[in-house]
């Protein structure tokens, strides 16, 4: 067995990745005084939600600087409380990367749900009985079944798949095309046949059902490294911990005096796998643990869905008339202009969630489709200067009913694991969040707070 991470003795700990995940756990871990270091295979911090130097666009046809990109475009919102309160611990002023807006969910061709700005829950009742493009009837329909499932404490008897539920509450079906299909895509990108409606009903706990500043929309203003990954690493050295870019950890096993990294000399204490599932299967299959193998196993077969970002790089003038819109029935699900967020003129990102029937197309079929949709249904002009699909193929596990997601702790003494899929501390589970960036940070958090557990308590028996 490994040193005991008694609290008298040094902690080294290993975190294996530099994701959103890995970063929040480092930087938990350095404010208690751990000598934590953080592993990062690429060149970029911030794992599925990072700055893309490989592929770039001119802001417009004659600019000498390029406009980086994001791997893929991601949406916070208010409800985001464990991210929102790491920025504040990295010294990141929120109005300088995120713009606030109240929640309005705008879907083409006419469905509109704003929220006032006033207490919670009238916030949410303005905007049910004031959305346009609905009947009264499915107005009705979308508050009875909101306000039931307030009622029900936001929790099924038995989870069942957002289809299934949406039909056994009668919803209309125009409602669910403007209305839930958008949401569930944009919430858990998972299809509506598979996807669970209970991690559904959790988001809308946190956000509809919350306060009135937890469904502000949170849009960001910088790349997504620049967000939250590189605050994060400053913040980590700045306590006194490393952080190695271009460090693929390629083998990791235990023995009495810890756990070792690729042949080093010196042990760590601890490990935070916070990889994606499919490479922390990588890195655990060769243990000698049967409980380590047991868990790669389960790993290795994780499920998956992709998230497809297409950016079109219109003239500068070219506006969306909102910052984020959706598109119902359409293979573009929502559209977002970064020349309002990210001074780009010119330049859309369009996202498309899931698997569909845009899954067997290439990237340019994809991209003059897309764009031929943007053309006919929101009168964005027919030219642009050019094109780039970025597809994530594992951006997000497959939110299904009845997934069995493994907890932070592990059973192998020092192991832990962090990451969007996790359940938390309890117990094997089904987990309370979607892969989002939350979820990923408060899953950080829960592996290091488990780590910081461990060590007081074996520093009391000893």
């Amino acid at each position: 067995m490994p040193q005991p991470l008694n609290s008298g003795a040094p902690c080294r700990v290993a975190v294996i990745g530099g994701g959103y995940a890995g970063l929040s756990a480092a930087a938990e871990l350095a404010a208690h005084g751990v000598a934590v270091t953080v592993f990062e295979a690429g060149k970029v911090l911030g794992g599925r939600a990072r700055r893309v130097e490989r592929a770039q666009l001119s802001a417009h046809s004659s600019a000498s600087k390029p406009a980086p990109l994001d791997n893929g475009q991601h949406l916070l919102i208010g409800a985001y409380q464990a991210l929102l309160g790491q920025l504040r611990r990295f010294g990141v002023d929120e109005g300088q990367v995120l713009r606030r807006l109240p929640m309005r969910l705008q879907v083409e061709p006419d469905f509109v749900l704003a929220c006032a700005r006033w207490p919670a829950p009238l916030h949410l009742l303005s905007g049910l009985l004031s959305a346009k493009g609905l009947s009264w009837g499915e107005r009705w329909a979308l508050l009875w079944l909101i306000q039931r499932a307030k009622w029900q404490r936001w929790r099924l008897p038995v989870d069942q798949t957002v289809s299934e539920w949406l039909a056994q509450n009668r919803q209309p079906a125009q409602l669910i095309s403007r209305f839930w299909t958008p949401l569930t895509l944009a919430a858990l990108n998972t299809p509506l046949e598979i996807a669970s409606a209970q991690v559904l009903l959790n988001v809308l706990r946190d956000s509809l059902g919350g306060r009135r500043a937890a469904s502000d929309l949170l849009l960001p203003l910088v790349d997504f490294s620049a967000l939250y990954a590189e605050p994060a690493a400053a913040y980590i050295q700045r306590q006194g911990g490393y952080v190695q870019l271009g460090h693929r950890v390629k083998t990791l096993w235990l023995d009495t005096a810890g756990w070792y990294l690729d042949g080093a000399a010196e042990p760590y204490q601890a490990v935070v796998v916070a990889t994606a599932p499919h490479q922390a299967a990588k890195l655990l299959q060769d243990s000698q643990l049967p409980s380590v193998q047991a868990l790669a196993a389960q790993l290795a077969s994780w499920p998956y869905q992709p998230i497809v970002t297409v950016y079109l790089q219109y003239a500068p003038a070219v506006r969306l008339a909102q910052p984020m819109l959706g598109l119902a029935d359409s293979l573009a699900q929502w559209v977002f202009d970064r020349s309002d967020t990210h001074g780009c003129p010119g330049l859309i990102a369009v996202v498309i969630s899931a698997q569909g029937v845009h899954s067997g197309m290439g990237h340019e079929e994809l991209a003059l489709a897309v764009q031929a949709e943007l053309h006919q249904q929101l009168g964005l002009p027919d030219e642009v200067f050019s094109r780039q699909v970025i597809t994530e193929k594992r951006a997000t596990f497959a939110c299904s009913v009845g997934l069995a997601r493994p907890v932070n702790r592990t059973a192998a003494s020092g192991l832990y694991l962090a990451g969007d899929y996790t359940a938390g501390l309890a117990g094997p589970g089904r987990g309370e969040y979607p892969a989002t960036l939350e979820g990923a940070v408060r899953s950080g958090l829960l592996a290091a707070q488990a780590l910081l557990a461990d060590r007081a308590a074996a520093g009391v028996a000893s």
